[in-house]
């Protein structure tokens, strides 16, 4: 992730949750907030009650795989964080992939290219 940096501290996580917008759809849900910099902190967390330690691992980098490709259409400045649902267990890269931007699309942080 060239433009990005990762979101790691539990209390940046509680930040974007406390004071943040959030959008969801079937996949994920989104909470963004803007943080003051030229650069994107993402985010991810996926809860124990998704899957065992595999599956949440491959729901992470699936996740972050979907960010890093289309990276240079988010808008910069922003505090993401994306929280993988239930039923994003056994969805390919496309489907998170695209649950990914259509988030983007609702919060108007991403461009319609």
């Amino acid at each position: 992730m060239k433009y990005s940096e990762s979101l790691k501290k539990n209390r940046d996580f509680q930040n974007v949750y406390k004071n943040g917008v959030s959008c969801g759809n079937k996949y994920l849900v989104m909470y963004i907030i803007e943080n003051g910099t030229c650069r994107n902190k993402l985010g991810i967390s996926v809860s124990k009650k998704v899957g065992n330690s595999i599956v949440r691992h491959r729901l992470i980098r699936l996740i972050r795989e979907s960010y890093r490709l289309q990276e240079d259409r988010f808008r910069c400045g922003l505090d993401i964080v994306v929280i993988a649902r239930k039923s994003a267990k056994n969805k390919n890269y496309k489907d998170v992939e695209s649950a990914l931007l259509h988030l983007g699309y609702l919060h108007k942080i991403i461009d319609l290219g």
